[in-house]
């Protein structure tokens, strides 16, 4: 699954961003994600797909990285 934390999809309720780290069940077949509406912190819902639906995705950014040692 390729679905990140801060995606943001559209569905016939309105825009979501996904603010929960994105996981599957039932052997993989269902993905879940923790979204909420933009902009409304208070709308948080959990949604899920068949992991074999292909959902249109705009990716805002990319996710915060794990800072780096500069140790060599």
């Amino acid at each position: 699954m390729e679905l990140q934390i801060g995606d943001r999809l559209s569905d016939e309720t309105g825009e979501w961003e996904v603010i929960g780290r994105p996981y599957t069940a039932a052997g993989g077949k269902l993905a879940h994600a923790r979204v909420q509406r933009v902009g409304q912190p208070a709308s948080a819902d959990v949604r899920t797909w068949g992991a074999h639906e292909r959902i249109a995705v705009k990716r805002t950014a990319s996710p915060p990285s794990a800072p780096r040692s500069n140790r060599c």
